[in-house]
Formats: structure tokens, C-alpha cells, sequence
């Protein structure tokens, strides 16, 4: 039986794009099919291209969001740069842009101008703040919209409240930009129109503090920041191993207290002393609870420690760090590490979290140099060797 294609072949996206919203959002597209083309800046292109040089002399952010794209270097205050991706639009199926708020709209970019133009487009606007509101103009980078939305107030120890440790805001916004094309693709698909669609990076990550943020509107006090540990639930906590690892582990509910009491801290009579028999006693004594744990993991290695716990099926889980991720047992086993070619070689990248099963597997492409496919996207707009040459002379493309 043939492979099922992947659902998103044929679909055509263009994206002026910068940063990481936007283009993990397109980057999530390509991988399911999607041909993407970037449209960069001509003086150095997206500027995540300059974060860093830290794969192989590629900026890490770059490489991960900027797979299988094809990019096209312009200048759209140039009149011609900017007719090259109307022109572009023209036969796409998806625009995306995140330019910051009005740009877009300055040049006639933005989804309610293209949209009226091309009712079977779909075009997405990725903002900080949305259109609207005393917000609408502000800068919005992750780490401040983070703080807008609460993240960083949740998140930490008692003492010092941290940000996260990956863009949670960008990677929010391009979620849901993702969804939103794929739900005005099945729109369209039904009613064959497109429209606009807009995703703001405080309403995203707004709608992920959920928890935290419900608890507050209802109970009115704010969770506590517990670090590694659980502000309503004990034990559920990261715990040193005798071998300098750390074990975390999390017990829901009282049954599986009594296991841990019996199978793991080997004190049987903790599972039903009062001071440790329900969760709210287990919270109300944390510190006490917490000592208990660690003095029978400290005995154990980690290794040794996630086998007893698992034994007495209780959660846990190593907490690694960022390079022992790269090396999980887990991932190498179920193959989803690859190879995408790059202007500096083949680079080691996962493949994305979406599987088809029975279908054609998700494609991890090349990551573009700056401008590599403008030459071939220009002929395909129908320009001709002459006219390539002389934006490249006034410097119009790259």
C-alpha cells in the first residue's frame, strides 16, 4: 500500500518573518509539507541569524526554527522588492508576518489588505499585543511578555522569580498561528474562502497560565512559587542521589504514599502515621515529608532510585540536563534524531513531534543560506535574467 502523502503537500506559504514566532509557526508547516518561502531582509537577513554562532558557526535559533524553507533576500522599501512578494502572495495559499506593529500594514501586508485582495488566503499577524489596546504599540520581546502575562511570577523559588528557560512566548504565539492556518485550511476547504487570522503573544501565553491564573480569579491568592517542588502536592520534588544525580518524583494520591512508605522509604508505618496519611497532612509537613524521601534516595544512585520507584509505580523521572536530553535513551530509541543539510554541513536536528503513521514521514529540510533560492523564486515570478541583474545592482535583492 502506498504511503500516504503528508497533509500539507501543495500548500504554499510565504512569510516575511523574523525572530522565532513566526518562523517556528512556519517552520511547523514545512515539516508537514508545506513549501515555505522566507522573504529576509537584504543587510543580513532575519536577525536571529546573528544570535549566535553556536551551531557550527549558525545561530542555534536560526537552525531550529528555519528548517526547509527556501529564502529570498529583498528590500521591501524598495517599490520592487516589495511588487516581488505581491507577486509571490499571488499564488500562495498562507501568508505569515510578525514585522512589528504597522509595518506590515505601511506596506500593505497585513492580513486585512491581502485578504481582501485574495479571498482564498489565508494570512496570519503575529504581534506582541494584538491590533488594539493602550498595549498595541509596545515592543514585545519573550522574556517581556512573559512578565506581562504572570509566567515569571509563578516560576522559581520562594526567594527569586525566574523567566523560563526557552522562549514560552514565542513558542505560545507560534502554536497557535500554526493551528489557526490549519483550522482556516479546513475552513477553506468547505466554504473556499481564507480570511485573517490573529495571534498576539500575551493572549497565548495568557491562555497557557490556566492554572495559576483561574486559581486566583476563584481563590483569590496566588500560587506559590515551590521551585522543583509542588505548591498544593507532597512529596513531589527533585531528591540528590548518592551518586550526585537527582531523581523527581510525584506521589497523587494516598495509596501511592503508602507504596512509597513501604517499597521505597522502606518505613511502612509512615503510609498510615497521621502526620503523613493524606495529602493535606504530607503538605502541611513538607518539610518532614521531604527528609523522609531524601534520606532513602541519598542511599540509592539514580539509577538505582528510578528502578525502586518505578518497582512501586510511583512517577519519577531523571531531571537531566539540556545535553543528556540530547542523548535520551528514548528519543534514540524510537529514531527521531536526523541530519538537515546546512550552509555549514549536516546538522543534527529532531524530527517533529507529529507522526503519521502509515504516511510519509515528516520532513526535516535543508536550512537556507541568506537569499539562496532568490534567483530561482525570482524567475518563477516571471522576471527575467535582466531584470534579476539590475535589482541585484541598485541592491534590491541578494
Amino acid at each position: 500500500m502506498d504511503r500516504l502523502p503528508l497533509p500539507l503537500e501543495g500548500i504554499t506559504v510565504v512569510a516575511v518573518e523574523q525572530a522565532v514566532a513566526a518562523p517556528f509557526a512556519t517552520r511547523q508547516l514545512a515539516d508537514l509539507g508545506a513549501r515555505v518561502i522566507k522573504v529576509e531582509r537584504v543587510d543580513g537577513g532575519d536577525f536571529a541569524r546573528g544570535y549566535d554562532t553556536a551551531a557550527r558557526g549558525l545561530a542555534s535559533h536560526f537552525v531550529w526554527c528555519n528548517r526547509g524553507k527556501e529564502s529570498v533576500a529583498l528590500d521591501l522599501k524598495d517599490p520592487r522588492g516589495l511588487d516581488v512578494v505581491r507577486r509571490l502572495v499571488a499564488d500562495a495559499d498562507v501568508f505569515v508576518q510578525n514585522l512589528a506593529q504597522g509595518a506590515a500594514a505601511r506596506l500593505g501586508l497585513d492580513a486585512a489588505t491581502l485578504c481582501a485582495a485574495h479571498p482564498r488566503l489565508i494570512a496570519v499577524d503575529i504581534s506582541g499585543y494584538g491590533a488594539s489596546g493602550p498595549y498595541a504599540d509596545k515592543r514585545a520581546y519573550d522574556m517581556l511578555v512573559q512578565c506581562e502575562a504572570g509566567l515569571v511570577s509563578v516560576t522559581g523559588t520562594p526567594e527569586q522569580p525566574v523567566k523560563a528557560g526557552i522562549p514560552a512566548a514565542d513558542i505560545a504565539a507560534a502554536m497557535y498561528a500554526f493551528s489557526g492556518v490549519l483550522a482556516a485550511l479546513v475552513r477553506r476547504g468547505a466554504t473556499g474562502l481564507g480570511g485573517p487570522v490573529e495571534v498576539s503573544m500575551l493572549e497565548a501565553l495568557a491562555e497557557w497560565m490556566g492554572h495559576p491564573l483561574h486559581h486566583v480569579m476563584h481563590d483569590g491568592t496566588p500560587p506559590a512559587r515551590t521551585g522543583l517542588a509542588h505548591a498544593v502536592i507532597a512529596p513531589y520534588d527533585a531528591y540528590a542521589t548518592a551518586d550526585g544525580g537527582r531523581v523527581l518524583l510525584s506521589v497523587q494520591n494516598d495509596r501511592e504514599w503508602r507504596r512509597l512508605a513501604e517499597q521505597v522509604i522502606r518505613r511502612p508505618e509512615l503510609g498510615t502515621d497521621p502526620a503523613f496519611a493524606t495529602n493535606a497532612a504530607r503538605v502541611a509537613n513538607r518539610e518532614r515529608t521531604d527528609a523522609e524521601v531524601a534520606r532513602a534516595l541519598r542511599a540509592l544512585t539514580a539509577d538505582e532510585a528510578q528502578a525502586r520507584l518505578e518497582g512501586a509505580g510511583i512517577a519519577c523521572a531523571r531531571l537531566r540536563d539540556v545535553g543528556e536530553v540530547a542523548e535520551h535513551p528514548q528519543l534514540a530509541a524510537r529514531e527521531r534524531w536526523r541530519e538537515v543539510g546546512s550552509p555549514v554541513g549536516p546538522l543534527r536536528a529532531l524530527l517533529p513531534p507529529i507522526t503519521w503513521p502509515g504516511g510519509e514521514p515528516a520532513r526535516s529540510g535543508d536550512v537556507p543560506a541568506l537569499g539562496q533560492h532568490t534567483e530561482a523564486l525570482l524567475h518563477a515570478v516571471g522576471m527575467t535574467d535582466g531584470e534579476i541583474a539590475a535589482l541585484r545592482r541598485d541592491g534590491v535583492t541578494a
